[in-house]
Formats: C-alpha cells, sequence, structure tokens
C-alpha cells in the first residue's frame, strides 16, 4: 500500500549554505576517515557479565576514580547514588565508542599515540560494544557515567594503552560528542516516522476522496469541505515539523570534541578530522561555547513540543468524531480499548494518550529551558540533568507518531451518518453570499442579506435549499433561479476555487501533489 518510508521526500532539506554560515570550514586535504573493521582478539581481559547496575562496594573493593588523584577521601554512598548517571546515559555507548575511535585515530595520525596503541585501544572498544550488545558488559554506578564505564573497562582489558586515550579530551567535550551523535540519529528516526504517519494520513484520504464532511470554526459549524482537505491539513502540519527537524539537524552538525574542558588544548591535535570521522559539518569555532551550549536540544525538544500538539490535536479531533455525538468514524477493535465496568464501550484510548501524552514532550521542553536559565559559562553540572527530558522526548514522540499513523489506517467513515448531519448548521450560507457578490451586491450587504435569509430558515425550521424563490425575494429582489446552483453542500463544494481551497479540483490537486512527494501507492487514485 506504501512505499518505503526516506526521510529524502520531505519539502524541507538544510540549506546548502547553512554551515557556511556558522562555521568555518577547511579545505579537506585527505580522504574522509573510515571506522576500521571491528576485529576481536581473543586474547582480550574477560569482563565480569551483569544485566543490572552494580558498585564496588557490591563486589567488595573499592575502586578510585579516574580522576581522583587530589582525593585523599571517596565519596560517600549518597553522594555516589546522587550523582551517577550511568542509569540512564548508558545508551549513549555506541556513539562514545564512536566518538573515541574517532579520537583514538587523531591521535596516532598527530604522533600523540603510537599506531599501536591505537590498534589496541581501537580493538578494545569494538570488543566493549560487543559485550555491551550481548548482554555481557557489567554497567558499575561507582564508574559514574557511560564514559567512564567504558575507559574503566578498557584499562582492565587492555592496559597502558587505554590510558593514553582520554590525551586532549575532557568528559565536557566527549559527552556532547556523544550527545549531539545520539541526537542526530534520534532525528533521522523521527523523520522516518513522521512520514509514515502522512502516508497514512493521505492513504486515508484517497480512501474518502469524495467525502463531504462538516467545517467547523469555534466547534461550530461553518462551511462543507472535502475530508480529504481535512486530513492534508495534518499532512501540512507534520511537513513543517519535519522541515524544523531538518533545519535543527543541520544546526546540531558541528563537532564539540577537541574542545576538552572549555579552554581548547595545547597538545596539536586535528579537530577536523574528527569532525570528518564523524560525520560532522565542522568543528564548534569557539571551545567555550562547544562545551556549553545547549541550543541543539533545546530547538530539538522544541521542534518534539510542536510536533506533539499538532498530533494531539489529530487526536482530539478523532475521540471527538468516534463519540456518539459525531459518531462520523469508527476505529477497529484493533486499535480501540473496553471498559472494565461498562460492557458497551469501545474506547479509542491510543489517540486519548496521544493527546495525553503531549503534555511529557511539552513538560521535556520546560524542563531543559528551566534547567539551562541562568548557567553560567562554561560547563555545570546541571547540564547532566539534560539527557533524561531528550531521552523521554524522543521516546514519546515516536511513539505518538507510530500509533497516529497505526489508527489512520484502522478507522472508518461512517458516511451515512455523516450524510444526514451535513444539513444542519446552514453550511451553504457562505456560497450564498458568494452568489450575491456575483450579482453585484456589496459583500457587507450580500453578509446581512443571508443573515436575515438564515433567520427565516431557523423560523421555519428549514434549510436555505428549502426555501422558495418568492421567500427569498420576499428579503431581496436580486435572487433569480440560478440561485439553486449555489446552495446544498454538493453545490457549495463544486463552487470553491481559489488555490488551496476544499474544491473539488483544488483538493485532487494537492491529492496528488502528496502521492508524488510521498510516492504513495497510486493505485488508490
Amino acid at each position: 500500500m506504501v512505499s518505503s518510508v526516506s526521510s529524502t521526500s520531505l519539502i524541507f532539506s538544510p540549506p546548502p549554505s547553512l554551515s557556511s554560515s556558522f562555521h568555518h570550514t577547511r579545505p579537506r586535504t585527505q580522504p574522509r576517515f573510515t571506522f576500521p573493521p571491528r576485529k576481536v582478539n581473543p586474547r582480550m581481559q574477560p569482563l565480569r557479565a551483569s544485566s543490572s547496575l552494580s558498585s564496588s562496594r557490591q563486589q567488595g573493593t573499592k575502586e578510585a576514580k579516574l580522576w581522583g588523584g587530589r582525593f585523599e577521601e571517596s565519596v560517600t554512598d549518597a553522594v555516589e547514588r546522587f550523582t551517577e548517571s550511568i542509569s540512564y546515559d548508558k545508551q549513549l555507548y555506541k556513539h562514545d565508542i564512536m566518538g573515541s575511535i574517532a579520537h583514538a585515530s587523531m591521535l596516532a595520525h598527530q604522533g600523540l599515540i603510537s599506531a599501536s596503541d591505537r590498534d589496541s585501544i581501537i580493538d578494545g572498544l569494538n570488543e566493549i560494544e560487543r559485550r555491551i550488545e550481548n548482554g555481557e558488559f557489567n554497567w558499575r554506578t561507582d564508574r559514574e557515567d557511560v564514559h567512564m564505564n567504558i575507559e574503566a573497562a578498557l584499562t582492565d582489558m587492555i592496559g597502558e594503552p587505554a590510558k593514553k586515550l582520554h590525551t586532549a579530551r575532557s568528559r565536557n567535550d566527549q559527552v556532547l560528542t556523544d550527545f549531539r551523535l545520539w541526537c542526530r540519529d534520534a532525528i533521522d528516526k523521527i523523520l522516518k516516522s513522521m512520514k509514515h504517519l502522512q502516508v497514512s494520513l493521505v492513504t486515508l484520504a484517497l480512501k474518502n476522496k469524495d467525502l463531504i464532511v462538516p467545517g467547523y470554526t469555534h466547534l461550530q459549524r461553518a462551511q462543507p469541505v472535502l475530508l480529504p482537505h481535512l486530513l492534508l491539513a495534518y499532512v501540512e502540519e507534520i511537513e513543517r515539523d519535519a522541515g524544523r527537524l531538518v533545519d535543527c539537524r543541520a544546526r546540531m552538525n558541528f563537532c564539540p570534541l577537541g574542545a576538552c574542558a572549555l579552554a581548547g588544548t595545547g597538545l596539536p591535535i586535528d579537530r577536523f578530522m574528527t569532525s570528518d570521522a564523524l560525520g560532522f559539518t565542522a568543528p564548534l569555532r569557539n571551545s567555550i561555547d562547544a562545551v556549553s551550549d545547549r541550543d541543539f536540544v533545546l530547538e530539538f525538544l522544541s521542534a518534539n513540543a510542536i510536533t506533539a500538539v499538532h498530533l494531539s490535536r489529530l487526536g482530539e479531533e478523532w475521540v471527538l468524531w468516534a463519540s456518539e455525538e459525531f459518531g462520523f468514524i469508527t476505529p477497529s477493535d484493533s486499535v480501540s480499548t473496553g471498559s472494565s465496568i461498562m460492557p458497551q464501550k469501545k474506547n479509542p484510548d491510543p489517540m486519548e494518550l496521544v493527546r495525553g501524552k503531549s503534555a511529557r514532550v511539552i513538560g521535556d521542553l520546560v524542563t531543559l529551558l528551566t534547567l539551562c536559565k541562568g548557567l553560567p559559562q562554561a560547563y555545570n553540572r546541571d547540564l547532566q540533568e539534560d539527557k533524561e527530558p531528550v531521552f523521554d522526548s524522543v521516546k514519546t514522540i515516536l511513539g505518538m507518531l507510530e500509533v497516529s499513523a497505526e489508527f489512520a489506517l484502522n478507522i472508518t467513515y461512517n458516511q451515512e451518518r455523516i450524510q444526514k448531519a451535513l444539513p444542519a448548521g446552514h453550511l451553504d450560507a457562505t456560497t450564498l453570499a458568494d452568489y450575491l457578490v456575483k450579482k453585484g451586491v456589496p459583500f457587507r450587504t450580500s453578509h446581512d442579506i443571508v443573515g436575515r435569509s438564515v433567520a427565516l430558515c431557523t423560523s421555519k425550521n428549514c434549510q436555505l435549499l428549502d426555501l422558495g424563490l418568492d421567500e427569498l425575494r420576499s428579503i431581496n429582489a436580486v435572487f433569480d433561479e440560478d440561485v439553486y446552483e449555489f446552495l446544498g453542500v454538493e453545490n457549495s463544494i463544486k463552487k470553491f476555487s481559489s488555490y488551496g481551497s476544499t474544491g473539488s479540483a483544488c483538493v485532487a490537486s494537492q491529492l496528488d501533489y502528496w502521492v508524488k512527494k510521498l510516492e504513495t501507492n497510486s493505485g488508490l487514485l
């Protein structure tokens, strides 16, 4: 029914001049670095396997911190529990290993470590990644975070060469490199899910391309619209959401690695080499900004929050339309739930939760905005708290997009019920005003004439179409026999002709555009 999903078909793409407008780049004099193939060294030292977090105290040992040289006492258990982040940042492991491999390769290229040490480091990191993915890695809370866990494990495994890996690197620039890489991948996943929802909505529109439904303003009957026109409004919103993410990704795609703690380093590193190896546009230009900036996650969460609001609005509409009061849609059993006490209930719970979970995504943005408010330059430990809101926002928005697409493919529009509902509300009143304008009547006068016509209908409990020509002429003599070509919702739809309107030809053109844009199966046309 639908083609494979690809974010490349989105309208929005990074402006070609974006990178050069923000950061300096240099011409490449060498081919782009590529990661060496993974090799498994059978002589690697074994690491204790564990599926849960542990601490050195549980193992009966007291391991010195990698930063503990100037300290005479260990931190208390309470401090260790309070300051650890490994319980959630371990999901950065793949990106941390990517960054470390690029860093080690650059250090060797610059003569800061030997080729032999580089190879030992890379082999060890590949082995650690393998063990993590196989559930054989022991995450330790006393090693605080994903970076220290991997580095300490590497030291246990290969010894002295591992101690050279942190040359010209701080956890400040390391974590931000990992985080930007993670967010970059997360955006790519969200873009794919957005396209899938767009395809689902277009597919639903194609199945109901001639269905007229009431259009609402103020939640009151307003004008008739074609259902595809309404559904494509959500497709347009999602396209703008995708554009924001594409723009965000372009601004995000700059490398902090090599900025170190905040001031850079006096060692002869090549930040362009590591940036290149990791697929970044260029290194971040200012080392202080590189380690303190969280604009990229604020922008990311802002884009997610706007998307969540759009999905919440879609959810609200479908929840309303599934109610007995509307009865316009019937969700299939596969996307509905029941009640524990009322056996007759069939609830559109997935879309209610889409509406509800939007609060989480908005809250994640507010959390991070509040976190960053008032922080001095450069890095502060407060910023450890930036990851959980991002992880939660991404997980939630992916779930919202997935279930919305699923719901769209599992609902039926109740055409008979909708058809019976259309006469109420005098949906053709504005079209009647347009008729009078075409007769040369000023619009404000037309508005008044139609308003009095509606008042007559209200007193007679009938529709505009039911009024006789004599009754219409009693209000204004301009009415003629051709007025009935403008009355009724079907005639109203035929009269819409402006670009982007709900007229049949206009909506057909919009549908054709999106079918081609999203590569939707044209057999449904």
